[in-house]
């Protein structure tokens, strides 16, 4: 395994920077730690990524892979109550780091989810986290970060808002929202899922504060080259003022070579034709596409490994040199349904 002594800060093209939650200058590309905080993920392949999946075996690779992160010139990490121990071992990375090293990092977190997979991986058919968007567990949740995150917590957002789960319509959980926002300085923030994710997006750009002002500051979506119906939504959120966060950018692996299924050959082929002509990966090309969106995003690698995250750091490099035309292109032959993208998602398994 590569180690933080061994990477490089890797090439920043002027395309592939941007201001991010009042941060000039952000390299954007970010570190989601989903993958990373518990054993059990449904990223293609995850299980073979992970040497060792004890508490401790897993800790340390955390620490590993936020270090290659630093040491490859990504900023922005992105964590959740959910993702077993994430804030715990980024908690921990981030009290060892140097004061200027510190001072350039970026951090946010979610609520609205428990763990609940005891560090298995087969849970029996038992859900690996459950929602539960109240105001008791908000508070619960958000004392919890803030004892794994204090300071360092810039950002925290409503993990997989949905007009279902009502979150948008809770006067009790605005209200709390409003008041971390005030008392802790957090900006705030929702990230999105399924296919309904444009409209909930628009239904929290109208949500206010007491004083008139919005009370979120940032969305997180799922945007990449098979799933792009949020595109228009996360457009207009952007022209609004709020920063703009993408997960998914490679669809949990879908959009890498390890997806063998037949159905994607085709798909992956194109990929990798405009890969080679760019002389690089299918990765990074995957999410260099997200990076030059007109949104001006900051694209989250969900990278279990230092290898994954530096291969995929070349994104933003390449994004300098990537055509619009070619983006289009891309997106004009890997695009789905949005319900075709959200059914196969629901049907990748954890491993």
């Amino acid at each position: 395994m590569a180690t933080a002594r061994e990477l490089k800060a890797v090439e920043v093209s002027p395309k592939a920077k941007g201001t991010f939650l009042g941060v000039p200058d952000m390299p954007l590309l970010g570190l989601g730690l989903a993958a990373l905080g518990r054993p059990g993920y449904i990223n293609l392949g995850h299980g073979a990524d992970l040497a060792g999946k004890s508490v401790e075996e897993m800790r340390n690779n955390c620490a590993g892979v936020l270090s290659a992160a630093l040491a490859l010139g990504i900023r922005y990490f992105d964590a959740a109550r959910s993702y077993g121990r994430a804030e715990e071992f980024l908690g921990s990375w981030l009290g060892g780091l140097a004061p200027e090293q510190l001072a350039a990092t970026v951090v946010g977190s979610k609520w609205g989810y428990y763990y609940t997979a005891d560090w298995q991986i087969d849970t029996g058919g038992s859900p690996h986290e459950v929602k539960e968007h109240t105001a008791p567990n908000l508070r619960k949740q958000s004392g919890e970060t803030a004892a794994n995150l204090g300071p360092h917590l810039r950002l925290y957002q409503i993990h997989s808002a949905t007009l279902e789960s009502g979150v948008l319509d809770a006067a009790d959980v605005l209200a709390e929202l409003e008041a971390l926002k005030k008392q802790r300085g957090w900006m705030m923030g929702l990230s999105l899922s399924g296919v309904q994710q444009a409209a909930t997006l628009r239904k929290a750009m109208s949500v206010r504060m007491s004083d008139g002002a919005p009370l979120f500051d940032c969305v997180q979506a799922t945007f990449n080259l098979l799933e792009t119906s949020a595109g228009p939504a996360l457009l207009e959120a952007h022209a609004a003022g709020m920063s703009v966060i993408v997960k998914e950018g490679l669809a949990n692996g879908r959009l890498t070579p390890r997806n063998d299924s037949p159905a994607f050959a085709p798909r992956l082929a194109a990929l990798q034709r405009v890969a080679d002509k760019y002389a690089t990966t299918v990765d990074a090309l995957a999410l260099a596409c997200v990076i030059r969106q007109p949104f001006r995003p900051m694209v989250l690698s969900g990278a279990t490994t230092a290898e994954q995250l530096a291969s995929n750091a070349a994104a933003l490099e390449l994004a300098g040199r990537l055509t619009e035309e070619d983006v289009a292109a891309l997106i004009s032959e890997l695009v789905q349904p949005a319900e075709q993208y959200w059914a196969e998602r629901a049907a990748l398994a954890w491993n």
